[in-house]
């Protein structure tokens, strides 16, 4: 059994000024309010240490691996529930560019595994809106610090 969630949001802000929020995992406990606190570093292989706390749920802390770390492109990680098939999220942001200037930011992630059918509701009521949550502040974030434009 999987499940997708999927959330998109377009930023006033360059790829790799997103690239440089989104991977600044110690700045997280700034402006995040999904991934509350995180350690370790946007690597492929490394273990990252991540505090999550879903809207109106109990907050979690999952150790999931960089699978991908493409700079100012791709971002994935895959964090498991005990063992491999019981609960696996493959966690992925998208970065493109937009025409006439900004970010489309993409954020998707791929639930499969045993436990999926019964833990299908809390992800649309409370991991899903965690997303688009974090999605804002990312925009918020970027944008923030983006020198204003000369004309």
């Amino acid at each position: 059994m999987s499940k997708h969630l999927v959330t998109e949001i377009d930023i006033a802000a360059d790829p790799e000024r997103v690239w440089q929020v989104l991977t600044d995992l110690t700045g997280y406990e700034q402006w995040n309010p999904f991934i509350v606190h995180a350690d370790g570093t946007a690597e492929p292989g490394s273990r990252l240490t991540l505090r999550m706390q879903p809207v109106d749920g109990k907050a979690t802390t999952q150790r999931p691996t960089v699978l991908e770390a493409r700079r100012a492109e791709r971002l994935r990680w895959l964090g498991r529930v005990g063992v491999p098939g019981l609960f696996d999220a493959d966690h992925t942001f998208l970065l493109e560019p937009r025409d006439g200037g900004g970010t489309t930011l993409r954020q998707n992630e791929e639930f499969r595994g045993a436990l999926v059918p019964f833990l299908s509701r809390t992800l649309d009521r409370g991991t899903l809106p965690a997303f688009h949550a974090m999605n804002q502040a990312l925009k918020r974030r970027a944008e923030e610090l983006v020198p204003p434009s000369t004309g």
